[in-house]
């Protein structure tokens, strides 16, 4: 049997300021993707009448509603903590791989 990976503490807020921008919120978005996913279902046994009063559309905007929540709590460090685990990730990697040129002619 395989032996699981560590698992490593939150990263610190300098960790995650030193971060480049984009990369944070890759990681962000990614994390509150997941977090929509997970509260669909959640949303999807609540009638009309508690979230905003019922009608046609009330259904259509419910995705986007719970897109919202699952943001602000991204945002506000209430999610689940992949964003942290996806942008440590993603730094080990771009620190692991070699420098590339952009341009294919000036590898030649």
């Amino acid at each position: 049997m395989a032996a699981l990976p560590p698992v490593h503490a939150p990263l610190t807020p300098a960790q995650v300021a030193a971060a480049p921008a984009k990369m944070r919120e890759a990681a962000r978005n990614f994390e509150t993707q997941a977090l929509s996913q997970l509260l669909q279902p959640a949303f999807a046994g609540l009638g009309a009448e508690p979230l905003g009063g019922g009608g046609a559309a009330e259904g259509q905007w419910r995705t986007m509603l719970v897109d919202a929540v699952a943001g602000a709590a991204s945002r506000a460090g209430h999610g689940l903590g992949i964003g942290d685990m996806v942008l440590r990730e993603m730094l080990r990697r771009q620190s692991a791989e070699p420098a590339t040129t952009t341009n294919p002619e000036d590898a030649t």
